[in-house]
């Protein structure tokens, strides 16, 4: 079987008394005798075995807003460490499960995400793997067992994936190995589930989610009976949902104030846009028109969204143009309503805390010149602010509007000057994309380029953005973009291979060998990244410099080889 990547299933359900009296001291993470770097190192290599498989869902937008979410919880954790890396992202699967990796790569079924019904529920499963995470639980089980933890990790990865299909092919691949043991050995403990519950639901009260989420998730996969012995494997899971775990966590929040807390428009999004990569391409889309005619939605724009993200996927290239329009009236409607209907207001003081994202800190300095009686200085900052002033060339379907500010004081209405509308990052790269499809290459360029001035570090954008100038024959203009974005993110693979890419239209072949070398070399693969350099160096083209790097560069991977040699 192709799929071999050595996941550690994080199960959501265990039959257990969280938030209990008398929570057993661990003792302090890092006693661990499973280093920090060998956890990283063995996640690395799964890492590897994971992004080569189908299932491995390299999206950039899915896993931005995962990662954002898992930031967001991490900056109110008390638990988070500076030498304790995160990376989230996507496995397209229509299990509900999430998983976490040695090193702190995190896994979620696209399943999963699908049945959260708010960002509170998805938010409180991630918060309890965080915990996980953390406390070094998983570490602790791997310490003792280092021997053949590898060899017993790909047991249970095979049986995991064979599950799928085929439960007795699951079953003899745990018969012939140690996998079932060692399985059982890696079972969170109740001690473990206590402590990750008690400090999930606190991260997730820190982080200004609602703590709710957590109980009404596991109330609806109860329900739902998704967790029965004939839903997934029982090596998977150890025991189904209790009405008693229930209680528990219902029982910790019963105090907290009711607080209602909105889903981000982004979680939205990301839902419908996994929505549309089910079923057939056809049935995508009427799944949407369906809901749109019947009106089955909380957010219309949302919906056409999904629409529209379909009909690419069918190809249905002019209908997508025309619904796009139809997406930014409903957006430029709700705004306008939104503006009519709702004052501007400074939320009284409470016990959550949010991370401020640059765009909040400006509203927060805005509204404070406003506050002190500086209704010009504050008027400036929307004037020179590309994100509120900088129209797209290429959208005729935005209105302008123009409001001036009145009764300067917190509390009170404060209408705003607008001249543009630009609601989300995955909306405008989805109406590039649009254009792309529509073969207007320079109306998408525009998209691009006005976007990323609001959203300058949205990956689907940069990578989208570099694909369209390479398409336009701007290779140059592409791998100069390619290098500054290198700057902020020197370990991203895919601007790597964006840079091989533009190296290779520009007839660098040096250059594009040394850039794919990086590729491979972020990807866990030393020894197809020493090959890209050797063909490299072989080459007539490149300066003194550029051989000079790439050979210097040869000589730590040859290093690294040997390192991992000898690990084996």
């Amino acid at each position: 079987m192709k799929f071999r990547y050595l996941m550690v299933a994080l199960p959501l359900l265990f039959p257990v008394n969280i938030f209990a009296a008398g929570l057993p001291d661990l003792g302090d993470a890092s006693q661990a005798t499973f280093s920090p770097q060998e956890e990283r190192e063995l996640g690395l290599r799964i890492m590897r075995e994971i992004r080569a498989d189908p299932s491995y869902l390299d999206d950039a937008e899915v896993a931005g807003y995962l990662t954002h979410l898992g930031n967001r919880l991490l900056l109110n954790s008390r638990e988070s460490r500076p030498d304790q890396e995160f990376e989230f992202f996507a496995i397209k699967d229509p299990m509900i499960n999430a998983f976490a990796l040695p090193g702190g790569f995190m896994g979620f079924n696209t399943g999963l995400i699908l049945t959260a019904q708010s960002e509170s529920e998805l938010a409180g499963v991630m918060a309890h793997e965080i915990a996980h995470v953390t406390q070094k639980h998983l570490a602790r089980m791997i310490a003792g067992q280092r021997y053949s933890i590898l060899t017993s990790l790909a047991a249970v990865a095979l049986a995991v994936l064979a599950s799928r299909t085929n439960p007795q092919a699951a079953q003899a691949v745990l018969i012939g190995s140690q996998a079932r043991q060692i399985q059982s050995q890696l079972d969170f403990t109740r001690d473990h589930e206590k402590e990750a519950d008690r400090i999930g639901l606190n991260i997730l009260i820190s982080a200004g989610l609602d703590p709710r989420g957590m109980s009404e998730f596991f109330e609806r996969l109860q329900t739902a009976g998704r967790f029965r012995e004939n839903g997934a494997p029982s090596y998977l899971r150890t025991h189904p949902i209790t009405y008693e775990r229930i209680a528990d966590i219902d029982n910790r929040t019963h105090s907290l104030p009711y607080r209602q807390v909105p889903d981000s428009l982004d979680f939205q999004l990301v839902r419908a846009k996994l929505r549309a990569t089910m079923g057939t391409p056809g049935e995508a889309v009427e799944f949407f028109d369906s809901a749109l005619r019947e009106k089955r939605y909380s957010t219309e724009a949302v919906e056409r969204y999904g629409l529209i993200s379909a009909l690419l996927r069918d190809r249905k290239f002019l209908r997508a143009d025309k619904e796009l329009m139809q997406l930014y009236e409903n957006l430029q409607s709700d705004a306008d309503e939104a503006l009519e209907n709702h004052h501007l207001t400074v939320a009284p003081q409470n016990t959550y805390k949010t991370p401020l994202s640059s765009d909040m800190i400006e509203t927060l300095a805005e509204r404070a010149r406003l506050a002190v009686g500086q209704p010009a200085e504050a008027l400036d900052i929307y004037k020179t602010d590309p994100r509120i002033y900088r129209p797209h060339r290429a959208s005729n379907h935005y209105t302008s509007m123009d409001k001036t500010p009145e009764n300067h004081r917190l509390g009170t209405t404060i209408q705003i000057t607008r001249k543009s509308l630009q609601p989300s990052a995955m909306i405008e790269t989805l109406a590039a994309r649009v254009k792309l499809a529509m073969g207007q290459t320079a109306e998408a360029l525009d998209i691009y380029e006005a976007a990323l001035r609001t959203y300058p570090q949205h990956r689907a954008l940069i990578y989208d953005y570099t694909d369209a100038l390479l398409r336009a024959n701007s290779a140059d203009a592409a791998l100069k973009f390619v290098n500054q974005q290198l700057q902020y993110m020197p370990n991203d693979i895919r601007l790597y291979q964006l840079q091989a890419q533009s190296y290779g239209a520009l007839g660098d072949m040096m250059m594009q060998h040394r850039a794919q070398a990086e590729v491979y070399t972020r990807q866990g693969n030393v020894h197809a990244a020493i090959e890209q350099l050797q063909i490299a160096l072989k080459g007539d083209d490149g300066d003194f410099y550029q051989k000079s790097s790439a050979e210097a560069r040869l000589k730590e991977l040859r290093v690294l080889a040997e390192a991992q040699k000898k690990e084996k």
